[in-house]
């Protein structure tokens, strides 16, 4: 279909919801682990521009993301009903304009971090791959929730290479933990769109695990508690992070009685919350 003629305004409010400026969970839900990584990276005292940097530069690239995940799915998205009237698969955006505007905010992404050592650099040349082929997993990958979990997680191994010039045994255990993570919410948030991912052919976590989707959740949920906990252990973090984790159980304990019975809208309001999850984490590492 061929995009309509609009005003500069109109295209531009086109791009903000392509990018899903309008839906800022997904940019949350990055910037948790990877400030968490910087306050650990430097014992809780993070230089400043260290913080606008990584926080500009996650919601840019997830942004970015966004759009190369709607180019990828353009054929599919049609089929889905929470997906069909976004502007690329709806027509009102072209292709290429998807494209173009996934590869500007990368460029800038990339310009953000310019300042910083050759190690960040080139962990950021791998973390564009991995958001960069992210979408194509769906293809053929039972879990493509694991590869999301290490796109989104790409930014703990680069906080503690721009702080410490090196990447320590305790950046990739917050990672794996960032997996578990990414398992359990996108789990939850592929439920919603069980039955059109198998009508089209699409591979999701909550296909692959079946009957077993809700156990499944709530096993990767304890995995990503106890990694990070064995993280804030090595550290010596006090009461306020253990807190903090006890926090985070709580609201996945919640998550259980919203997911248990399998319903669309429960399952959706969940995947939303887990943004409260990441904040009481960072919150139990940056008091402690």
């Amino acid at each position: 279909m061929k995009p309509h003629a609009a005003p500069l305004w109109h295209r531009l409010a086109l791009y903000a919801r392509l990018v899903r400026l309008d839906k800022p969970i997904g940019s949350l839900l990055l910037l948790w682990p990877t400030l968490s990584a910087l306050w650990l990276a430097s014992n809780g005292r993070p230089d400043w521009r260290l913080i606008v940097i990584f926080t500009a530069g996650t919601v840019l690239m997830r942004s970015a993301g966004c759009a190369i995940n709607d180019f990828a799915d353009r054929d599919f998205d049609r089929h889905v009903k929470r997906t069909a009237e976004r502007p690329l698969t709806s027509g009102r955006i072209a292709a290429w304009e998807a494209v173009a505007v996934a590869a500007v905010l990368s460029l800038l992404s990339f310009l953000l971090i310019l300042p910083l050592n050759a190690l960040t650099l080139k962990l950021s040349v791998l973390a564009v791959i991995v958001a960069g082929t992210y979408p194509y997993f769906k293809r053929f990958f039972a879990l493509p929730q694991a590869y999301l979990g290490i796109a989104f997680g790409f930014g703990i191994p680069m906080a503690y290479a721009a702080v410490l010039d090196t990447v320590p045994a305790e950046a990739w255990v917050l990672l794996l933990a960032n997996v578990f993570w990414a398992l359990a919410y996108d789990t939850e948030y592929a439920m919603v769109d069980r039955d059109d991912d198998l009508r089209i052919g699409i591979r999701t976590s909550a296909i692959t695990f079946g009957r077993f989707d809700v156990l499944a959740v709530m096993i990767c949920y304890g995995f990503h508690l106890l990694l990070v906990g064995w993280v804030g252990g090595t550290y010596g973090l006090g009461i306020a992070f253990s807190a903090g984790l006890l926090a985070a159980a709580a609201i996945a304990a919640y998550h259980y009685m919203l997911i248990r019975e399998r319903d669309r809208m429960r399952c959706f309001a969940a995947f939303r919350h887990n943004n409260w999850l990441g904040a009481a984490v960072f919150a139990g590492i940056a008091l402690g």
